[in-house]
C-alpha cells in the first residue's frame, strides 16, 4: 500500500468496500476509509517511531502508512501510540516477523497491554479479554494485522500461507489484570509499575483450562500441566515461549497456596511432559532431526513443552469463573516487551 492512497469513492460504504476488496486492501471485514481528514488526525500529537522494513517484502512503513492502517481498522489516535510500540515489538529480531507471516502455523500476534494505557484506553483484561465487545482491544489487534497485510505483504494464500489459519488474525489483544496477586508480567520483565507496556508472541489461539473441581493450587496446576502437555503444538520440537493466562479465581487459589510465578513455571517445566507413547514414531524421528529427545527413566520417557522454563511466561486475565488459558506460541519466537511511547 502506498503512503498515499489512491481512494475509490468513500462515500458509499458499499462501493469502498467492493473496490477494496478488487485492490486486494483488507481482512474481508468493513474498514473506515482512510481519507487525507482522518489520517491526519491520527498523526496529530502522534509520536516518533524508528521502524524498519517489514518482511516478508521488504518495505519499511512511514508513520502515515501505520497511520493510515489504523483508520482502517478503527482506531482512535490515542490507540496509536500502543500500535506503534506492538509494531516495534514485532521487529524484534527475536520475534522472528519473517518466519511467522510465511508460516502454514495459524500463529497471529498476539498484543498483552499492561500499566496505566490500559485503563486510559478502555482496554479490556476482564470477562471475554480475549473476545468480542471492546473498541480498544478489537481495533489495536486488527491495525496490527492490516499493517503486517497492506506494508509487510503478509497475504493469505500469498506469502501469508497458514494452512487453516484462526480467527486471531484479524485481531488477538487484550489488557493484563490488576486483578492479580502478584506484580504484573510487564513489571517482572523489568519495567515500572506506571509505565504503559506492549508485549508480543505470535501466538496460537486460546486454549480453555476448564478446572471448577480443583479446590488446591496443585489440583489447579495438575490440570494445567494436563492440558500443555498435547503433541500437536509446534512448542514440543521447534520450542519457544508459552503464555498462561490465569483467571483471577484461579490465580487466587494459587497465590492462596503460597504459589508465585516463579513456582508455577518451574512446576510446569517438570510436570507439562508429553509421554513418548502420545507421540507417533515418525513425528519422534522429525523431532531426532531437529535435536529434540525425550528424557527421564527408560520405563517413563516423556518430552518437555519447551526448551527453558524461562519461555513459561505467566499473567492474570479475564473475570469471574473458574477458567484460564494456555496460549502456545509458534515456536521459533520470543515474547517480546516494549515501552509505549
Amino acid at each position: 500500500m502506498s503512503d498515499v492512497l489512491d481512494l475509490p469513492d468513500v462515500d458509499d460504504a458499499w462501493d469502498w468496500m467492493a473496490a477494496c476488496e478488487e485492490r486486494g486492501w483488507g481482512d474481508g471485514l468493513p474498514m473506515v476509509p482512510p481519507t487525507e481528514e482522518r489520517v491526519a488526525a491520527m498523526l496529530a500529537g502522534a509520536p516518533r517511531v524508528d521502524l524498519g522494513p517489514l518482511p516478508p517484502r521488504g518495505v519499511t512503513p512511514t508513520l502515515r502508512s501505520v497511520a493510515a492502517n489504523a483508520v482502517m481498522a478503527g482506531c482512535r489516535p490515542a490507540d496509536l501510540p500502543v500500535l506503534l510500540a506492538a509494531l516495534a515489538a514485532v521487529q524484534d529480531e527475536a520475534y522472528n516477523l519473517h518466519g511467522t507471516l510465511a508460516t502454514t502455523h495459524p500463529c497471529a500476534p498476539m498484543v498483552l497491554v499492561s500499566g496505566p494505557v490500559r485503563d486510559a484506553l478502555g482496554i479490556n483484561a476482564g470477562g471475554n479479554c480475549l473476545g468480542q465487545g471492546t473498541r480498544a482491544n478489537a481495533v489495536i489487534g486488527r491495525a496490527l494485522s492490516l499493517v503486517l497485510l497492506h506494508v509487510g505483504g503478509a497475504r493469505p494464500g500469498v506469502l501469508d500461507r497458514s494452512t487453516q489459519g484462526s480467527p486471531a488474525k484479524y485481531t488477538y489483544c487484550c489488557g493484563e489484570s490488576d486483578d492479580s496477586p502478584w506484580p504484573s508480567l510487564a513489571v517482572r520483565r523489568g519495567f515500572g509499575a506506571d509505565e504503559g507496556v506492549v508485549s508480543v508472541m505470535a501466538a496460537e489461539p486460546p486454549h480453555n483450562v476448564n478446572d471448577h473441581g480443583s479446590t488446591t493450587g496443585a489440583e489447579i496446576l495438575l490440570t494445567v500441566a494436563g492440558t500443555m502437555a498435547q503433541p500437536g503444538s509446534n512448542n514440543v520440537y521447534v520450542r519457544g515461549p508459552h503464555l498462561l493466562l490465569l483467571g483471577p479465581e484461579h490465580a487466587a487459589t494459587l497465590h492462596r497456596d503460597g504459589w508465585t510465578p516463579e513456582t508455577i513455571r518451574a512446576h510446569l517445566w517438570e510436570h507439562a511432559r508429553i509421554p513418548v507413547e502420545h507421540v507417533s514414531p515418525g513425528n519422534r524421528r522429525q523431532f531426532v532431526e531437529w535435536g529434540v529427545e525425550p528424557d527421564g527413566p527408560p520405563h517413563d520417557r516423556a518430552y518437555t513443552v519447551s526448551d527453558d522454563p524461562a519461555n513459561l511466561h505467566i499473567a492474570v486475565a479475564g473475570g469471574a469463573g473458574k477458567h484460564s488459558a494456555w496460549i502456545p506460541s509458534f515456536g521459533g519466537t520470543a515474547l517480546v516487551s516494549r515501552r509505549v511511547p
